[in-house]
């Protein structure tokens, strides 16, 4: 009897399958995730930032930059053309280009194109202000007379003539701005350089070349 009471008065051992190795193995894989979850989130925002900066990077390198725009003659004919032994006179029909390669138009003033037979001026002709738009080509029409009244050189030209064929220059300053998002504006000058020669027998312009 007493040893039945003594055996009763024991507590008897918790119900729970649970231990105290098991509880610190639980929070243990737990913390464990957590920290592979701020890992994995870490992981994602260094690679958003590399993305970002590598768009931006492509944004300031192509759309972002301010390129020259450049002007040049395109072709030309000639409405007349006199050429007696030591002098010319000619009406020069024209197609310019201004072609604006950036992401923005380009708007330019009047200016003025000065024409040249061997470093003398022997005609101009003037170009209204405008806009290029972005990425094109703004072709358009000129007319120019020629004439060689302040040719000195009687004897070259004689020998120009002669051969058929009258060697000319085009220059001309293009300025103007160019406009990109409407927030982003820098001021560009396009330069007009072309060499080409006059073909008194068949009044073409050949060999054309713009640099």
């Amino acid at each position: 009897m007493a040893d039945k009471e003594q055996r009763q008065g024991y507590p008897l051992a918790p119900a729970t399958g649970y231990t105290r190795s098991d509880q610190e193995a639980a929070s243990g894989n737990s913390k464990e995730l957590r920290k592979k979850k701020r890992m994995k989130c870490l992981l994602y925002i260094i690679l958003f930032a590399v993305f970002q900066t590598g768009i931006i990077t492509l944004f300031a390198l192509t759309i972002m930059k301010f390129r020259t725009p450049k002007f040049r003659v395109r072709s030309a004919s000639f409405e007349t053309l006199d050429a007696p032994s030591t002098s010319f006179n000619m009406r020069m029909n024209a197609e310019l280009g201004v072609k604006n390669t950036n992401f923005g138009h380009f708007r330019y003033r009047d200016t003025t194109i000065d024409l040249y037979y061997r470093g003398t001026k022997v005609g101009e002709t003037s170009v209204q202000r405008a806009r290029a738009r972005a990425r094109s080509t703004r072709k358009f029409n000129i007319s120019v007379d020629l004439t060689s009244t302040n040719v000195t050189d009687t004897a070259r030209l004689a020998s120009d003539i002669s051969s058929g064929i009258l060697p000319l220059t085009a220059q001309a300053r293009l300025r103007g701005r160019i406009t990109i998002m409407l927030i982003m504006k820098k001021n560009k000058s396009a330069n007009m350089n072309c060499t080409m020669q006059a073909n008194i027998q068949t009044r073409q312009l050949q060999n054309l070349i713009c640099s």
